[in-house]
Protein backbone atom coordinates (compact mmCIF):
# COMPACT_ATOMS: atom_id res chain seq x y z
CA UNK A 1 0.00 0.00 0.00
CA UNK A 2 1.37 3.54 -1.15
CA UNK A 3 0.15 6.80 0.21
CA UNK A 4 0.92 9.68 -0.88
CA UNK A 5 0.51 13.51 0.23
CA UNK A 6 0.15 15.97 -2.57
CA UNK A 7 1.18 19.80 -1.94
CA UNK A 8 3.57 22.39 -1.90
CA UNK A 9 5.50 21.55 1.26
CA UNK A 10 3.00 24.56 3.07
CA UNK A 11 2.29 23.65 6.92
CA UNK A 12 -1.20 21.76 6.24
CA UNK A 13 0.44 19.64 3.99
CA UNK A 14 3.08 18.74 6.49
CA UNK A 15 0.65 18.17 9.35
CA UNK A 16 -1.20 15.57 6.95
CA UNK A 17 1.63 14.31 6.31
CA UNK A 18 2.25 13.58 9.94
CA UNK A 19 -0.93 12.13 10.24
CA UNK A 20 -0.76 9.79 7.49
CA UNK A 21 2.38 8.31 9.29
CA UNK A 22 1.03 8.36 12.56
CA UNK A 23 -2.37 6.72 11.11
CA UNK A 24 -0.47 4.29 9.47
CA UNK A 25 2.14 2.94 12.50
CA UNK A 26 -1.34 3.04 14.73
CA UNK A 27 -3.23 0.96 12.08
CA UNK A 28 -0.06 -1.46 11.80
CA UNK A 29 -0.47 -1.59 7.92
CA UNK A 30 2.76 -1.84 5.95
CA UNK A 31 2.61 1.32 3.69
CA UNK A 32 4.87 4.12 2.62
CA UNK A 33 3.87 7.40 3.10
CA UNK A 34 5.29 9.89 0.28
CA UNK A 35 5.31 13.73 0.21
CA UNK A 36 5.05 14.89 -3.07
CA UNK A 37 5.44 18.30 -3.92
CA UNK A 38 6.33 18.24 -8.07
CA UNK A 39 3.28 20.33 -9.53
CA UNK A 40 2.84 18.40 -12.83
CA UNK A 41 2.48 14.92 -10.66
CA UNK A 42 -0.02 16.65 -8.55
CA UNK A 43 -1.84 18.08 -11.62
CA UNK A 44 -1.22 14.59 -13.07
CA UNK A 45 -3.90 13.41 -10.71
CA UNK A 46 -6.38 16.55 -11.71
CA UNK A 47 -5.89 18.00 -8.17
CA UNK A 48 -5.93 21.65 -8.07
CA UNK A 49 -6.12 22.13 -3.94
CA UNK A 50 -3.48 21.04 -1.44
CA UNK A 51 -3.65 18.97 0.57
CA UNK A 52 -4.62 15.77 -0.91
CA UNK A 53 -4.43 12.38 -0.17
CA UNK A 54 -3.95 9.55 -2.23
CA UNK A 55 -4.01 5.84 -1.37
CA UNK A 56 -3.29 3.53 -4.14
CA UNK A 57 -3.20 6.27 -6.80
CA UNK A 58 -6.46 6.90 -5.76
CA UNK A 59 -7.04 10.40 -4.73
CA UNK A 60 -9.16 10.14 -1.33
CA UNK A 61 -9.21 13.65 0.13
CA UNK A 62 -8.58 16.77 -1.24
CA UNK A 63 -8.44 20.32 0.58
CA UNK A 64 -9.49 18.72 3.91
CA UNK A 65 -7.36 18.56 7.01
CA UNK A 66 -7.78 15.06 7.66
CA UNK A 67 -7.45 13.61 11.73
CA UNK A 68 -5.44 10.46 12.39
CA UNK A 69 -8.75 8.28 13.20
CA UNK A 70 -9.94 9.95 9.50
CA UNK A 71 -6.95 8.53 7.72
CA UNK A 72 -7.02 4.75 9.55
CA UNK A 73 -10.70 4.51 8.30
CA UNK A 74 -9.50 5.02 4.86
CA UNK A 75 -6.73 2.21 5.34
CA UNK A 76 -9.44 -0.03 6.68
CA UNK A 77 -8.15 -0.05 10.62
Amino acid sequence: MKIEILGSGCSNCMKLAKNAEEAVKAAGVDCEVEKVTDFGRIMGYGVMTTPALVIDGIVKSVGKMLSVDDIKKMLGA
